[in-house]
């Protein structure tokens, strides 16, 4: 949902010869949506006749405008329109094939969106039309991106840079920084994302631009959650949450005050440390959320402490209980070591002064001083299911 708003920036030889795009780019990113749809919906048949660029150019803003207010209805009437005037002139252009693309992107069809980005980008090269090739590998780069391919999106993102080194494109550089900085969000590349995410501020800090500012700050707030540093993450959406206008950035606003509410109530939490069943996620009450991908021994010994907080397991428990082997003080006290070591960083607030696991005289244990909640379970059956 955040990014894929993002792009559709417009072209701005277009918008130099053109006042009413030019009028709707500053009420949009002034973040005055209502008046942007609008001016456009007064205006948007007349470009019927204005030639391709313009159309498409008009419709891409209609479609993020729509998108920002979460008018799905209008969405879909708008891509059936886009449709229907593509089919009479016979003319699918790069562009046309994009903006179907963030139709079908809106509607969350995103395999749909991948390919007809690909389509642009496929004759966009036959054309030769480098701003429509960047235009095609944008949106592939997102339709990856929301299809959790990130190394696919990775690898189209850095090919945009070659472009980028000889065209001026701006908004299409802004929006592969956003796309770039939730791919290490992702990744748990968190000092990246952050680092991304401000390069990000420092292209937009001379100009009026509301909108692209809340997405940032949505973003350095969901960035900074999940790397556990709940406090900035709450000082960021705050500041979003009280300056933004929710009658005009209504899906901006709604996404920044979900994820405050879900920093304060992790904040708040009475437990220490949540552990959903399902999900199988685990929360911190001062880290968040944190992620146990790829580190299936680490999950499978906290979960083993959490279902026996106070209780000590010997070395010998824990071999055998998590790695399934016969306890060889000479094979395994070492990996048992190195495997706690590496649980503490991952679950410790501060890994120098611990406060859930301990190491006893015959082995290690979770204090049984903490508070857990188990989500998913009845309490009565809470260890046979841990």
């Amino acid at each position: 949902m955040l990014v894929k708003c993002v792009v559709g920036a417009g072209n701005m030889d277009i918008l130099e010869n053109d006042e009413t795009l030019k009028m709707a780019k500053l009420l949009f990113e002034r973040g005055d949506i209502l008046q942007c749809v609008d001016l456009l919906e007064a205006n948007h048949d007349s470009y019927l006749d204005k030639g391709t660029d313009l159309y498409l150019e008009c419709t891409n803003y209609l479609l993020r405008a729509y998108a920002e207010l979460q008018d799905q209805p209008k969405i879909r009437e708008l891509k059936d329109k886009l449709n229907s005037w593509a089919l009479e002139r016979g003319e699918l252009t790069p562009r046309t094939y994009y903006t179907l693309a963030l139709c079908e992107s809106q509607n969350g069809q995103y395999d749909a969106a991948l390919e007809l980005c690909r389509k642009s980008l496929s004759l966009a090269l036959d054309q030769n039309k480098k701003t429509d090739i960047c235009y095609a590998i944008t949106g592939m780069a997102i339709s990856y991106y929301q299809l959790g391919r990130l190394q696919e999106a990775l690898k189209e993102i850095y090919n945009l840079q070659i472009f980028f080194d000889a065209l001026q494109l701006p908004k299409l550089q802004l929006t592969a920084l956003i796309v770039n900085a939730h791919i290490y969000r992702k990744l748990e590349k968190y000092p990246q994302a952050i680092e991304a995410l401000w390069n990000c501020y420092e292209m937009i800090k001379d100009e009026k631009d509301l909108y692209t500012h809340f997405t940032l700050l949505y973003g350095l707030g969901l960035t900074y959650k999940e790397s556990g540093d709940l406090e900035k993450s709450r000082t960021y959406l705050e500041l979003g949450v009280r300056s933004i206008d929710g009658k005009n950035m209504r899906r901006l606003h709604f996404l920044l005050s979900q994820l405050l509410k879900d920093v304060q109530k992790s904040s708040k939490s009475p437990f220490d440390m949540v552990y959903d069943v399902h999900s199988h996620s685990i929360y911190e009450k001062t880290k968040g959320k944190i992620d146990f991908k790829n580190q299936f021994i680490l999950l499978e010994m906290l979960k083993l402490f959490l279902a026996h907080p106070g209780r000590v397991f010997s070395k010998e428990e824990l071999i055998e209980t998590i790695w399934k082997q016969s306890y060889n003080p000479s094979v395994h006290d070492n990996k048992i070591y190195v495997t706690i070591k590496r649980l503490r960083k991952v679950i410790e607030p501060d890994y120098n002064k611990p406060k859930y696991i301990f190491l006893a005289k015959n082995g290690y244990y979770l204090s049984k001083d903490i508070k857990i909640q188990v989500r998913g379970i009845e309490s009565a059956v809470r260890e046979e299911t841990l």
